[in-house]
């Protein structure tokens, strides 16, 4: 089983490059798709999911023309977006039974196996009968990966899944996943990068529509292997060290600045070389879209500058 995307471009009539030329080719498991906010995984993730119309380029799923012959993607495809909506005052069990007659499942007998089956699968069978409007956000996305698996879908997409979830939830979602992952194709776009180092084993860096990376997650960090070096300072410190090194990332531990920093030997004295993370690759490969000092997420984000070649 496969996917190939070759050379596929979208611009919006405002101007911006949401997708320039990306090509990537996905077999079966747990494929992640990193970038920033605005990066374009979106509009790729809805081009794939037949939703919108790219300006050029192909797309194959094992022999069918995604782009021509929509009808047979759809029968073969899953989708879970970032926003998805349900009517809240209808039951698990009822509005899943509703998505599997829309998915062309005509027997009773065999649309409510199925239904059973999924609700079992994504933990949600004491709660069939419960109304979705009394979900926690993590049963809202359990809920949705149960509608996207419905018809044995080999292809399923997923947009940003995790986002909003508390640890406990997302933990349990992300071991879902990699249950799903093992038997089909999992696109998982996402700009949380350890969902991405726990569950998927190849993936692609996006950023300004652009792939920056394409590469098993273990090899990216394998190549920054005894360059990634990390030391505490004081503010005054970190901004002399802005001038003479690279700076992948800052953490503010306890009040003090502990800076990760890019370099084949020792920076200076007290750096402690420390094994290199996918955030370090993510850093170093993302053009940085904040304003120095903004907070992003985890990290302050600094001047980065683009991973070396290896």
């Amino acid at each position: 089983m496969e996917l190939t995307i070759n050379n596929l471009s979208k611009t919006y009539p405002n101007g911006t490059v949401a997708l320039n030329c990306v090509s990537l080719t996905v077999s079966a498991g747990m494929f992640g798709l990193l970038g920033p906010n605005g990066a374009g995984k979106s509009t790729l993730m809805r081009t794939l999911a037949t939703l919108q119309e790219p300006d050029s380029g192909e797309v194959d799923l094992d022999g069918i023309d995604m782009l021509a012959d929509k009808q047979a993607v759809r029968r073969q495809l899953g989708y879970l977006p970032q926003e998805f909506g349900l009517d809240p005052k209808v039951t698990a069990l009822d509005m899943l039974d509703h998505f599997a007659a829309l998915k062309g499942m005509t027997s009773r007998r065999e649309r409510r196996a199925a239904v059973e089956n999924l609700l079992g699968q994504t933990n949600l069978w004491e709660s069939r009968h419960k109304r979705l409007g009394t979900f926690s956000n993590g049963m809202k996305q359990r809920f949705g990966i149960a509608q996207a698996l419905l018809g044995d879908p080999r292809l399923v997409i997923v947009d940003e899944p995790t986002a909003g979830l508390d640890p406990e939830e997302r933990s349990r979602f992300l071991n879902l996943l990699a249950g799903i992952g093992q038997a089909v194709i999992v696109l998982l776009s996402t700009h949380i990068v350890d969902d991405v180092s726990q569950l998927c084993t190849e993936m692609a860096i996006l950023d300004h529509g652009s792939v920056l990376l394409n590469e098993a997650p273990g090899l990216a960090c394998e190549k920054l292997q005894g360059k990634v070096w990390e030391k505490q300072v004081t503010r005054a410190e970190l901004e002399e060290m802005r001038q003479v090194q690279k700076i992948i990332s800052t953490r503010l531990v306890a009040g003090a600045h502990r800076a990760r920093v890019y370099s084949p030997c020792e920076p200076g004295p007290g750096f402690v070389r420390v094994s290199p993370l996918l955030e370090d690759v993510y850093f170093l490969t993302v053009k940085p879209r904040e304003m120095e000092g903004q907070s992003a997420g985890p990290s302050e984000r600094e001047e980065e500058p683009c991973l070396p070649s290896c």
